[in-house]
């Protein structure tokens, strides 16, 4: 059933209301500083200054929501990885066009309405089972689901080591796991969104981590075709890249 913009308006409204609205952080902005008289005759320097808020969620989409932890990871791939001019409330929108309304109330939105979603705008979502001894494998971002003591969120695997998963976290910013308390807390799924225009430089295949010259070129090495097409890939999808 299609559904105009204001009723998904309404929909999303008395969905907020019930979901009580307990994850909306009042945003602290980027300040322009300027710097003056430091040096002689060296004028004025404006440099633009990122607040700790938006340090922590750089490059990733924030949720701003109980119920949108999916959509703000969907968001985050769908911007981040292929450079879509999208935002979490674009994201809600349509999941809510393919979704069951009356279940999103009482428990957020499933990783079949992400799917659905995904399919909807052009694109492929993809859902593996993988075992914990081979996720460090995955070279692309993908959508997984934690268990966080009995509640269920949505968060973005960037990558994963031995010892660390490093994650998009919608709640709680960019941040690194230990192995052992990440793989307690995901399910075994891991959801892949493929379609074109994949970015090989995307800001989500790189995190924050220490570098050394050991493993610099492996770390931030472009993707290769024959990596694309492990994860469902087609020739297709790459034109252009």
């Amino acid at each position: 059933m299609l559904l105009n913009k204001t009723l998904l308006k309404t929909l999303i409204f008395s969905i907020l209301i019930t979901f009580g609205l307990s994850t909306q952080i009042s945003q602290a902005l980027a300040a322009d500083i300027s710097f003056g008289g430091v040096i002689p005759g060296g004028g004025v320097i404006h440099k633009n200054i990122l607040s700790m808020r938006e340090l922590k969620y750089v490059d990733m989409v924030p949720q701003h929501t109980d119920f949108s932890c999916g959509a703000a990871a969907l968001a985050t791939i769908l911007k981040y990885a292929y450079n879509q001019n999208i935002t979490e409330d674009n994201v809600i929108e349509g999941l809510l066009k393919v979704s069951d309304v009356d279940v999103v109330r009482q428990k957020g939105f499933s990783l079949l309405d992400i799917k659905k979603y995904t399919q909807s705008i052009g694109m492929r979502g993809r859902g593996y089972n993988v075992k914990p001894g081979t996720l460090e494998k995955i070279h692309i971002p993908t959508i997984v689901l934690l268990n966080y003591k009995g509640y269920k969120h949505f968060v973005v695997l960037k990558k994963a080591s031995a010892d660390k998963a490093y994650i998009a976290d919608p709640a709680l910013g960019n941040r690194i796991m230990n192995r052992s308390e990440f793989d307690a807390d995901w399910n075994g799924i891991v959801f892949a969104v493929v379609g074109q225009g994949f970015d090989r430089e995307s800001p989500l295949l790189k995190p924050n981590e220490a570098v050394t010259a050991r493993n610099l070129v492996d770390t931030y090495r472009p993707l290769t075709d024959a990596e694309l097409f492990d994860y469902g890939f087609v020739r297709s999808d790459m034109l252009g890249l």
